[in-house]
């Protein structure tokens, strides 16, 4: 599996939507490629802080959430009420 690859499947993956086959070629190759583990950390975290602001609009933003993620979550936020 080639980074590129990873990236059309890391959605699937995480959503466990993956056949077996296909699971142990990504699982093999976030073994080996730590920029892929990296960025599939991240996108994980990603998630979690767009959703921890979904379930809590007015709370306080976390300290150390880089601002141009804040800046993406406020703009899809303000699309979502047009």
């Amino acid at each position: 599996m080639t980074c590129k690859q990873f990236i059309a499947f890391l959605d699937e993956y995480l959503v466990e939507a993956l056949g077996p086959d296909v699971r142990q070629e990504f699982d093999a190759h976030i073994a080996h490629c730590a920029v892929c583990l990296r960025y599939l950390q991240s996108y994980r975290s990603s998630i979690e802080l767009a959703n921890l602001v979904a379930r809590h609009p007015d709370d306080a933003v976390p300290v150390g959430v880089p601002a141009e993620l804040l800046r993406t979550i406020l703009a899809a936020r303000g699309r979502a009420k047009t």
